[in-house]
C-alpha cells in the first residue's frame, strides 16, 4: 500500500533534473550589478582562503608511513589541524554569502549513527554540511586528487576514493566503507549523498544503496536552501556549476537550513536488504521534505526511471522525435514510418546520416541534424530505431501491429527469430536506452530455440515491467509520470524544435 502511495505522488512529479532561473528584467540587472562587484571579490577571498588551507592539509599526514596513513589520525594532527581546517573551511562559506546556517535538531555521534545520509544533494556548495557536521569523512572519486588543492583535502579528511570505471576499486571501496562504519567509533562518522547526483530538489531520487549495506544505523540530514532566489541549484540540463556559483555570490547573503533527523535503525530484514533499507529512509526523508520518493536515477549520464529491471528514459527521444516531425508538417505518421521501413531491407546499411534522411523525409537539414542527435552523438540514426521508437509513441498502431513491426525490422535475415544482439537492439530502439538485463532474458526466453514473434509477443504482454511500457510509458494520452509536464517541456524543448513548430503554425 505504501508503495502504491509513493508511485501515486511521484506521478505528478515533475523532472528533477531540470532547474532554470527565470528573472524579471529589473532582476537581471539587479543580479549583473551586484555580480559585478560581489562575484570578483568573493571568489577570490574564497581561493585565497583555499590555498590558505592547503598546507594545513599537507601537514596532517605528513611523515607517515602508509599503515599510518590508513588508519584514523589521532594525537595533535587531529586536535590542533583539525579545528583549523574546519574554520578555515567555513570561512571559505562565509565569504561566498553563507552567512547564517539554521541546525534543527541534534548531530549523532558516531557511536549512534556511523553514516549521516544527506539530502537533497544540489551542488557543489552543498559542502557546508561538512562544517556543520565537524568534517566527517566522504567517498570522492578518485579523479579528484589530481586537482589543486582539493587533492590535498581530500588527502586531509582521508577519504575514502574510488574509480567508478574500475570494478575492482568500487569493491575496494565497499569494503573500506563497510570497515569504518562497523568500526564501533574509531572512523570518524562518514557523511554520503545516497542520490549520487545533484537536482532540483523538487523531488527525491532513488537512492544508492551502498552506504546502506553494511547495515548499520544511519541519521538522515535534510538539507534547504529558504531563499527567494533558488540560485544553489545545478542540474543535468538547466543551470550549470558557474551560473550556480555567479547567482549564488551575486546575493547579499544566502540562507541555509540543516536539519538532522532522529538516528534510522534499519530492521533485520532491512539489513539483509539494502535496496529496501536504502528505499525505506529515501521514503522518509521525502515525507519530511514534502516532496515525492521516485525511483529516477543517472544512467550513463543520462536520468532515467526505474521499473523494475527497466531503465527508461524521463525524456523518452521519440516523444520529441514525434514533436520535431509534426511540427515540420509531417502528420502522416504510418506512411513515414513505413518509408523508413522500406529502406530498412535485409543486407542494407540501416545507419544514415542526417543529410540522407532529410533527402528521405523531406525534411529541412537542420531538422534532419535534430532528429540524429537525439539517438546518437555522431549525426547519424539507425533507421530501424526511430522508425520503431516514433511508431511506439505516436498511438497509430495497437500493440499486436507494433510487436509485428517490432519483429520485422530486427529480424534481419528473415529468419524468424531473434539472436541475443538482434534482441539487445529491439529493445534498445523501443526503450531509447540500452538494457543490462537482455542478455539474462535472452537465456530465459530462448530456451526452447531463439526466439519467435511468438515469443515476443508474450513476452510483452505478460511480463510485468514490460507490460506497462504499454498502457503507461509509450502511451501518449498518459498524463504524469510519463509524459511530459507542459511546463517541464517547454523549459527543455530547444530553441531549433520551437522554430519549426512556429514555422508549421
Amino acid at each position: 500500500m505504501g508503495r502504491n502511495n509513493n508511485e501515486a505522488r511521484a506521478a505528478g512529479a515533475a523532472n528533477p533534473f531540470v532547474h532554470e532561473l527565470r528573472l524579471s528584467a529589473w532582476r537581471k540587472l539587479q543580479v549583473l550589478l551586484m555580480g559585478l562587484v560581489l562575484f570578483p571579490v568573493r571568489v577570490a577571498l574564497a581561493a585565497l582562503l583555499f590555498l590558505l588551507m592547503w598546507p594545513v592539509a599537507k601537514l596532517r599526514l605528513a611523515g607517515l608511513s602508509a599503515e599510518e596513513r590508513a588508519q584514523p589520525v589521532r594525537g595533535w594532527r587531529s586536535w590542533v589541524l583539525h579545528p583549523m581546517m574546519l574554520l578555515l573551511s567555513r570561512a571559505v562559506f562565509f565569504s561566498l554569502g553563507f552567512f547564517w546556517v539554521k541546525v534543527k535538531g541534534r548531530q549523532a555521534a558516531p557511536k549512534e549513527a556511523p553514516l549521516l545520509a544527506v539530502a537533497p544533494h544540489s551542488s557543489f556548495l552543498d559542502m557546508l554540511i561538512l562544517c556543520v557536521a565537524g568534517l566527517p569523512t566522504v567517498v570522492s572519486r578518485s579523479e579528484n586528487t589530481t586537482l589543486p588543492v582539493i587533492g590535498a583535502l581530500l588527502e586531509f579528511n582521508q577519504s575514502l576514493l574510488v574509480s567508478r570505471k574500475d570494478p575492482e576499486s568500487r569493491r575496494r571501496c565497499a569494503a573500506q566503507l563497510s570497515e569504518r562504519l562497523q568500526s564501533n567509533g574509531r572512523w570518524p562518522q562518514m557523511l554520503l549523498f545516497p542520490e549520487g547526483t545533484t537536482t532540483n530538489g523538487q523531488a527525491l531520487i532513488k537512492f544508492k544503496h551502498g552506504g546502506f549495506a553494511p547495515g548499520v544505523p544511519v541519521q538522515p540530514v535534510l538539507l534547504r536552501y529558504p531563499n527567494k532566489l533558488d540560485t544553489v541549484r545545478w542540474t543535468w540540463k538547466g543551470t550549470g556549476w558557474v551560473q550556480a556559483l555567479w547567482y549564488t555570490t551575486s546575493q547579499l547573503y544566502t540562507n541555509i537550513t540543516v536539519e538532522f533527523l532522529p538516528v534510522y535503525s534499519p530492521s533485520e530484514e532491512e539489513k539483509r536488504d539494502p535496496t529496501l533499507y536504502a528505499d525505506n529512509v529515501q521514503k522518509l526523508m521525502a515525507q519530511k521534505l514534502g516532496v515525492p520518493a521516485t525511483d529516477y536515477v543517472m544512467e550513463g549520464k543520462l536520468p532515467v526511471w526505474k521499473l523494475g529491471c527497466l531503465c527508461l528514459p524521463l525524456e523518452p527521444p521519440a516523444r520529441k522525435a514525434l514533436t520535431i516531425l509534426q511540427c515540420t508538417g509531417m502528420s502522416d505518421i504510418k506512411t513515414l514510418v513505413q518509408k523508413m521501413m522500406d529502406a530498412c531491407q535485409p543486407g542494407q546499411e540501416t545507419c544514415i546520416g542526417a543529410q540522407e534522411l532529410s533527402s528521405m523525409l523531406q525534411l529541412k537539414v537542420a531538422a534532419a541534424v535534430e532528429l540524429c542527435g537525439l539517438y546518437s552523438k555522431d549525426e547519424q540514426v539507425d533507421l530501424r530505431q526511430l522508425a520503431l521508437s516514433v511508431a511506439a509513441v505516436s498511438g497509430v498502431w495497437n500493440l499486436d501491429s507494433l510487436i509485428h513491426l517490432s519483429f520485422s525490422l530486427f529480424d534481419g535475415d528473415g529468419k524468424g527469430s531473434l539472436t541475443e544482439k538482434e534482441m539487445s537492439d529491439l529493445f534498445s530502439a523501443l526503450l531509447g536506452f540500452s538494457q543490462r538485463h537482455v542478455a539474462a532474458l535472452y537465456l530465459e526466453v530462448a530456451g526452447a530455440g531463439p526466439p519467435t514473434q511468438e515469443d515476443l509477443e508474450t513476452l510483452l504482454k505478460k511480463h510485468p515491467c514490460y507490460r506497462k511500457l504499454f498502457t503507461d510509458y509509450l502511451n501518449t494520452n498518459k498524463i504524469g509520470q510519463f509524459s511530459y509536464n507542459k511546463k517541464i517541456e517547454n523549459h527543455t524543448t530547444n530553441s531549433r524544435t520551437e522554430v519549426y513548430c512556429k514555422k508549421a503554425d
